[in-house]
């Protein structure tokens, strides 16, 4: 594996980033800028959590600081400001105007630094019928059609994690919007909001498929498309062993070899003759139950067949491929992918730990120079206490209803029911 720590702060160095507290997609592109070299604070709240785990084991908040301000407090809001004051980028992850509610709205930043770039991470955006209300990654997906695609026909649409949303339609087009709109700023002195919504950045991903679809290249149905488990020679088949290997021989020179060293030579002509796809798919899948899936692994190595074995989490780390190239290092104690992409010139690295929630209060406020930051400042808080329920005390939910719980109002008190909180 990589070693963690090597020398390197990443294209991002210098950059100033101020993380306010959630879960979900927000701290995750808070993790790639600061993976990316930035200086990214993390404004936690007074006894908060993040996920259902210990604060040490949170990855998406290693290479930050934390501080820890109440913004329910008197000046709560004003240490967020003095902190925006020197910040290049804001990230938050409210419901739509909560951040205003709570004094650290758009406004409010720019009123004290004009070229702060605003990000806003949310499922249904910043506008629409849906906006105020909550959701997590599934529904997002589930709206734009994306779900629909993945799966097989006749059954249920497979649940891809919360990869497909929160993290590639929303957590990478944030970093993107923060940082166009971060480069505009130094050119022109302006910053502005970029609303990164889930919904738009997983629409967004689909394009090729909506142009082929246009075209009538694309079904618009499970399973009978190119790519997505309805071509015989793009998908996975379960082994001797009850593993899996995928498949992925699109192009004829990769096809030709995958058959051949599949022993099923007599279907070389079968790649383009949809007519015969159910048998060349019977035929490949009963091949691949005769062998294990570390055999099949050494009949397909060193080939341009575009074979691989389906690995798990854990092992994956393993994989000589992966190995070789260090893409998950040991730091403190949790193996973890390393940083992506690469850099020839600024290369990054796992700098430290997850931030541990108002650890690092008293060197951010020298650091940024602001000392009003150490007043009141709650000190460190070792790892986040759970309630009879499992969840953290105090913890924010998902983007789409991730205002602080103790800074929601009454359910009597708000204007729909349900909505804005």
């Amino acid at each position: 594996m990589a070693a963690a720590g090597a020398a390197g702060h990443g294209p991002l160095a210098g950059v100033r980033v101020v993380e306010l507290a959630g879960i979900g997609p927000g701290p995750f592109a808070a993790m790639l800028l600061a993976d990316l070299g930035a200086d990214v604070v993390r404004v936690d709240r007074p006894n908060g959590g993040g996920l259902a785990i210990k604060p040490a084991y949170d990855i998406t908040n290693r290479n930050k600081r934390s501080v820890v301000v109440d913004l329910k407090a008197p000046d709560g809001a004003d240490r967020v400001l003095d902190l925006a004051d020197r910040a290049d980028i804001l990230i938050e992850g409210y419901r739509p105007g909560v951040a205003e509610r709570l004094g650290v709205g758009p406004e409010a930043c720019h009123a004290r630094n004009p070229k702060l770039v605003y990000g806003r991470m949310t499922g249904w955006g910043q506008e629409g019928p849906l906006a105020p209300r909550a959701g997590h990654d599934i529904a997002y997906i589930a709206v734009t059609g994306a779900l629909g695609m993945i799966g097989a026909p006749g059954e249920p649409p497979a649940v891809p994690a919360n990869l497909v949303g929160d993290y590639a339609g929303g957590s990478l087009y944030l970093v993107v919007g923060v940082l166009a709109a971060l480069h505009h700023a130094r050119a022109t002195g302006a910053g502005q909001v970029v609303d990164a919504a889930i919904v738009d950045g997983t629409a967004h991903l689909a394009s090729m498929i909506h142009g082929m679809m246009a075209a009538g290249g694309w079904q618009d149905r499970r399973g009978a498309n190119l790519l997505d488990g309805g071509c015989p020679y793009y998908g996975t088949y379960e082994t001797a062993d009850g593993q899996y290997m995928a498949v992925g021989a699109l192009e004829g020179q990769f096809y030709e070899e995958f058959v051949r060293l599949l022993g099923l030579g007599e279907y070389a002509s079968a790649r383009k003759d949809v007519s015969r796809w159910g048998d060349l798919r019977e035929a490949v899948a009963a091949r691949f139950k005769t062998r294990t899936r570390d055999e099949w692994t050494a009949v397909f190595e060193g080939s341009d067949a575009c074979v691989a074995p389906v690995l798990s989490l854990r092992e994956a780390p393993h994989h000589p491929h992966l190995a070789a190239r260090g893409t998950f290092t040991d730091h403190s104690g949790i193996t973890q992918p390393v940083p992506a992409p690469r850099f020839s010139t600024t290369p990054t690295a796992v700098r430290s730990g997850p931030a541990m929630p108002g650890t690092d209060t008293a060197d951010v406020a020298r650091d940024w120079d602001v000392p009003d930051l150490l007043k009141g400042s709650a000190g460190p808080e070792g790892s986040a206490e759970l309630d009879g329920s499992g969840e953290p005390v105090g913890s924010g939910e998902l983007v789409g209803d991730s205002e602080p719980k103790s800074n929601r109002e009454p359910k009597s008190n708000r204007e729909p029911k349900g909505s804005t909180q």
